[in-house]
């Protein structure tokens, strides 16, 4: 095999292993924060990871992207995800006003880790549901700014339950370091992690067909 064809090969074999993933939520709630902090956790365990922001309208409430990717080895993409692994909703109402938005792209049998207080049917979209109630987590732990629940933290926990993708211990570690001049802040939002890790749970609903 030739060094070309074997570099090739290696290519290949990276974005295959990657796991890709997009972050919807509203201006304020941390969807940016919440890609470099899964990156940072991936780091952490020796693994390679990229967070790309997406520049659009960021004023507070508006829809905001942000795009992250994990794999066991450095891989040569600089784009955004337009075929999302995974997809993590931080706003509620995002999946009933812009759901075909948030779906855009998704791959069948695409995770969807959202931020729900009970289970929402897709109405034949080939996915698996999960659900956990961040909004109520951060409310409790007093993670509120400006009248927001900051439920980005919360959201990485249920992530890292679901997928695997990386320990709930990296996630800690890797919040303790962004906040680390604030460490009320960052035992909150450590906190919220871990609860969410513990609460996040499969949505139940009735079975779907792939699209043709």
């Amino acid at each position: 095999m030739s060094h070309g064809s074997s570099s090739e090969l290696l290519h290949l074999r990276g974005l295959q292993e990657t796991t890709e993933l997009r972050f919807h939520g509203r201006g304020g709630q941390g969807a940016v924060t919440a890609a470099t902090i899964l990156v940072q956790a991936a780091l952490f365990e020796g693994k390679w990871g990229q967070a790309i922001p997406s520049f659009g309208a960021e004023r507070r409430g508006a829809h905001v992207l942000a795009f992250a990717r994990v794999a066991p080895r450095p891989v040569p993409i600089h784009s955004g995800v337009r075929r999302p692994d995974v997809l993590v909703v931080l706003d509620p109402g995002l999946m009933h006003v812009e759901r075909d938005r948030v779906l855009a792209g998704a791959k069948p049998g695409v995770k969807i880790i959202a931020n729900l207080p009970r289970p929402i049917s897709l109405r034949g979209f080939q996915a698996e549901l999960y659900i956990v109630d961040a909004t109520r987590i951060a409310k409790e732990l007093g993670l509120v700014v400006a009248g927001w629940p900051v439920v980005n933290t919360a959201m990485l926990g249920a992530l890292a339950r679901v997928t695997g993708l990386v320990s709930i211990d990296s996630i800690v570690k890797a919040i303790k370091e962004y906040w680390s001049g604030r460490p009320r802040v960052a035992e909150a939002n450590a906190e919220s992690a871990r609860r969410a890790y513990e609460e996040v749970k499969k949505a139940v609903l009735e079975p779907v067909k792939a699209h043709a």
